[in-house]
């Protein structure tokens, strides 16, 4: 997190956020009130933050990584019209595209896009759309939520895509647990990560056909020397 949101957390009185994100913070905030609601409830989550400063209350909701960056600031903004007296202010994080590619090395130097493979809130359909389109614009691809129980073979299916409009010897890499206990990382070819084995949890890059390894990183040059 920035020292910002360190320092919101710190001055807050409440705190509310899915489970397990508020389980991250909850040693180092120990003398706030903790409020939970599992995966799906995002719009009771909401009500609940405005319920809670509506008793006065200074309170944090927070996200993994950025809220803007498929969390719940479009949400709680959208909210908002329904709480005129509530003041909403969004606190920049750092999402999982910009610290996983710095595990990684410097994969995202060119321009890229982020998409993400759940296909709860997004039909596959479109996201296979955006797939190619980002393959064929030769852009480094950032993957959120590759895959799940229920999405085993959702990373393989996005490959195949991208494999239409790139070389199988593409670098990538992907990154578990940005930032928590058990951080790991790879880097591989396009074809090798058609079959890794990647959760919820794990980010993945996939470099544009400049995008090179150097040692044990990923690197997509910009053109500073003419690499």
């Amino acid at each position: 997190m920035t020292i910002r949101a360190a320092k919101i957390l710190q001055e807050c009185d409440a705190i509310i956020g899915y489970t397990v994100y508020v389980d991250l913070v909850r040693e180092h905030f120990a003398e706030k009130e903790f409020f939970t609601t599992p995966m799906t409830q995002e719009v009771r989550r909401c009500e609940m933050a405005f319920e809670m400063a509506e008793q006065g209350k200074t309170t944090a909701m927070i996200c993994s990584g950025d809220a803007g960056v498929y969390g719940m600031a479009g949400l709680i903004l959208g909210m908002q019209e329904a709480h005129p007296e509530t003041e909403v202010e969004i606190v920049p994080g750092v999402t999982a595209a910009l610290s996983g590619a710095a595990v990684l090395g410097a994969p995202l130097i060119h321009d890229f896009a982020v998409i993400s493979l759940s296909d709860l809130l997004t039909p596959w359909e479109q996201i296979a759309e955006r797939l190619e389109a980002a393959a064929q614009a030769d852009f480094c691809i950032c993957l959120y939520n590759p895959s799940s129980k229920k999405r085993y073979d959702y990373l393989r299916k996005a490959c195949d895509i991208i494999l239409k409009k790139r070389k199988p010897e593409t670098v990538c890499g992907y990154v578990s647990r940005i930032g928590r206990e058990g951080e790991a990382f790879r880097v591989c070819s396009l074809e090798e990560l058609r079959e890794a084995q990647v959760d919820m949890f794990t980010t993945v890059f996939i470099g544009n056909s400049r995008t090179k390894q150097v040692q044990e990183r990923m690197v997509t040059p910009r053109g500073y020397r003419n690499e």
